[in-house]
């Protein structure tokens, strides 16, 4: 199995066995059940859909809950996919996947949410340097010139502009693995990852670290 889907609890920081102190994140991962099994005769792929996070029956739609009450499993509210490996050809529906998974692994990848910040001007959400703050100045944290005139006579695509910020999608790649609870189900990663405290993220093994700790 490839991953687990978690959520965020925070950061705090350890310390290896040359007393070093690490800033980690803490990652409550799984425990995940296994909600359905995709086939490549049935689906043209084989992957495995994880649940996550206990709910209420009530809180799903009826198709969601019926496929649950098929499996035997408990209703969970986050679902996510994720592609077989060898050896999980004898997973199925209600079976467990918990932090163990990543036993041996050196480094992952947290995908997450980033925090939405809202309606954003150049400076914050672009970090410019914005016009004259004095000598009758007027474009202090305004956009500027931001096209041309007879030719092409339009904005380009890709300019940078105010808008949206943040609430995007983030991979953060080759985070290394500190530490596994298994017992509270608990990742430590060193280092920052997508999202605010209590975000939901996926944590899978890395692509571009194949090295395993002993």
């Amino acid at each position: 199995m490839r991953g687990l889907i978690g959520r965020k609890l925070g950061m705090t920081q350890v310390y290896d066995q040359d007393g070093v102190r690490i800033p980690v994140t803490v990652i409550e991962a799984g425990a995940c059940v296994v909600v359905q099994r995709k086939t490549r005769e049935r689906d043209g792929y084989d992957a495995i859909q994880l649940g996550f996070e206990d709910c209420r029956e009530r809180s799903l739609t009826k198709p969601a809950a019926g496929r649950f009450r098929k499996t035997g499993a408990s209703f969970k509210r986050r679902l996510r996919e994720f592609r077989l490996e060898d050896g999980d050809e004898n997973l199925k529906p209600g079976d467990a996947a918990t932090v163990e998974i990543f036993q041996g692994v050196s480094h992952v990848d947290v995908i997450g949410m980033t925090k939405g910040r809202g309606f954003a001007g150049l400076i914050k959400r672009h970090n410019m340097g914005g016009g004259f703050m004095t000598h009758g100045g007027h474009s202090k944290r305004r956009v500027g010139s931001i096209g041309q005139c007879s030719f092409p006579a339009r904005v380009i695509k890709g300019q940078r502009m105010p808008g949206r910020m943040g609430n995007v999608r983030r991979t953060q790649q080759n985070l290394k693995l500190v530490g596994l609870r298994p017992e509270n189900n608990l990742l430590l990663v060193q280092g920052a990852v997508p999202g605010p405290q209590g975000g939901i993220v996926l944590v899978r093994k890395a692509c571009k670290k194949k090295d395993k700790v002993s």
